[in-house]
């Protein structure tokens, strides 16, 4: 898995956002409605509903992979 910086929604519970720490990230996080949530990084903590494949081609398509969790570690 590669690394990624994780992004938040705030008025959507559990709507994340990963980009790609090589990758720039999207116009649309600065717009001040997203909040940093981390890193996740290979063998440290993923949410639970984080599909690696996905992500993958999500990234190759788009930069970026959206995915909604339920993992309260991962929930502001």
């Amino acid at each position: 898995m590669r690394n990624y910086n994780l992004f938040r929604l705030t008025e959507v519970e559990g709507l994340c956002c990963a980009v790609p720490e090589s990758s720039a990230v999207p116009a649309f996080i600065g717009s001040g409605r997203w909040t940093f949530g981390g890193k996740l990084e290979d063998g440290c903590r993923t949410p639970l509903d984080f599909d690696g494949r996905a992500a993958d081609t999500a990234v190759r398509f788009n930069g970026f992979y959206l995915f909604q969790t339920v993992d309260r570690r991962f929930i502001a």
